[in-house]
């Protein structure tokens, strides 16, 4: 429920004022009669919106924005006055009140200001989420035959409320299949909380997933809401699952079951309504086998399964993920687009990208990038250890694509991985790549790049 906290010295005013918010706003209020008091219930739960009186004895309304702002205290706030004096409303604006009112004016016009403050402070939790997504460095690029079955794959179970684990190598992009499951959900616009269980300390396990009450634990010197609270109705991305301690898995397969959950050092219950999506790069069937992972948690979170297919499984991607990573890196760093030699592009396409998939290949983009004094990233100024170890496969780029599963995927992985080499190599010219290629003529090769999926945007 929303929370409200209305601060002001004179009790019966701020009675007044809660008792019309609760009854014309249906919101919960709470009520500080000082400065440090307000603080004090800032600090002893997480609120929504504070409506602020400036002209308080001791620390008045402008000390306790500062002190706020000191504390790193984002609730939007509402000041008002009584003195009709609105150069000090601009000046509490100015310290990050949302905004200002006068208390002459009528409470209906007070619920509008804090619905408004409200709707901002969802907005602008949604511009973070998608700040965050724009800003993400995707492995989602690609047209390869994997790709576009792990596209489908996401748009049939978005919808789905049901739990998804997503199975995958470091650095295939397993957060990014589960942001645009959430993109692709029935609540876009709630919120997309990420956990990474594998970065926690075991004794803090509990409270990030919960949360915890005020006084819990030595540090816990304010409720804090947990991730499935925060995520609403939203997503919750657990990633690194098979890390979880035992103790946290048997809460999380209660939360899971019951779709509620009790915060650390609390009593009460409180339901929880977000879709758990969760990733691991460990084979967790082997776990449940040895112990370390509670068999009935598996089969709890094993509803729907996604494979993020490794880079090696898609060489053929490879021009567009460097297409994608330079305009990226050139905008991040203020310099001017750079474009990759055939010689270059060719030894890219040849090493298997193993040790950490996407992410190393994005890694290598960024040092031939810095180590290039050029306007083309030549072949010298691919990484040593990624022309030797492209050096050791010697049929090149088809070689490396013999994973796929049957003959028709590796086949098509290959006829891609060597139309796009040759089509890099000529700048995108049609007729001399088809020459090149030992075509007939030019239709030919379109009619090839049709077939197998081949458009210039792919790799822009």
């Amino acid at each position: 429920m929303t929370r409200i906290l209305v601060v002001d010295d004179v009790l019966a005013m701020a009675e007044q004022y809660a008792y019309d918010l609760q009854r014309l706003g249906g919101w919960r209020v709470r009520i500080a009669t000082s400065g440090p008091e307000a603080l004090e219930a800032l600090r002893d739960e997480e609120l929504d919106c504070v409506i602020l009186d400036l002209e308080m004895p001791g620390m008045d309304g402008f000390e306790v924005l500062r002190r706020m702002q000191e504390l790193g205290l984002d609730t939007p706030v509402i000041v008002y006055t009584g003195t009709g004096d609105f150069d000090r409303c601009v000046r509490a604006v100015r310290l990050g009140a949302f905004a200002f009112i006068d208390k002459a004016e009528p409470v209906q016009r007070v619920v509008q200001e804090v619905r408004n403050a409200l709707e901002r402070g969802r907005l602008v939790d949604e511009v973070k989420t998608l700040r965050a997504r724009l800003d993400a460095e995707t492995s989602l690029v690609g047209s390869s035959p994997a790709m576009q079955r792990l596209r489908e794959e996401i748009r049939r179970l978005a919808p789905i409320p049901s739990p998804v684990l997503i199975l995958g190598e470091s650095g295939s992009g397993k957060e990014l299949v589960a942001r645009d499951l959430h993109a692709l959900g029935a609540e876009p616009k709630q919120p997309f909380v990420a956990l990474n269980c594998a970065a926690l300390p075991e004794n803090l396990v509990e409270s990030e997933l919960f949360g915890h009450e005020r006084g819990a634990f030595t540090g816990a010197d304010r409720q804090r809401k947990g991730a499935f609270e925060r995520a609403g109705r939203g997503t919750l991305f657990l990633d690194e699952i098979g890390e979880l301690p035992l103790a946290a898995q048997a809460k999380l397969l209660r939360a899971l079951e019951n779709r509620e959950v009790t915060r650390v050092g609390g009593d009460r219950t409180v339901t929880v309504e977000a879709r758990v999506v969760a990733a691991t790069h460990r084979d967790l069937e082997r776990a449940v086998e040895e112990g370390t992972f509670r068999k009935d948690l598996f089969y709890r979170l094993n509803v729907h399964v996604i494979r993020v297919p490794p880079l090696a499984e898609r060489l053929s991607d490879v021009p567009e993920l460097v297409e994608h990573f330079l305009t990226q890196l050139c905008a991040r760093f203020g310099m001017r687009k750079k474009r990759v030699s055939p010689d270059a592009l060719a030894a890219l396409c040849r090493y298997r990208w193993e040790k950490n998939n996407v992410r190393e290949l994005r890694n290598a983009v960024e040092r031939m990038l810095i180590a290039s004094d050029g306007e083309v990233i030549e072949v010298d100024d691919v990484p040593a250890d990624v022309l030797v170890g492209a050096a050791a496969q010697p049929g090149g780029a088809v070689a490396a694509a013999d994973r796929p599963r049957t003959y028709q995927e590796r086949k098509a992985e290959a006829e891609r991985a060597i139309v796009l080499e040759a089509l890099h190599a000529h700048d995108w010219h049609i007729t001399r790549t088809a020459e090149a290629l030992g075509l007939a003529d030019h239709a030919s090769l379109l009619k090839i790049m049709r077939r197998l999926g081949i458009q210039r945007e792919t790799a822009s």
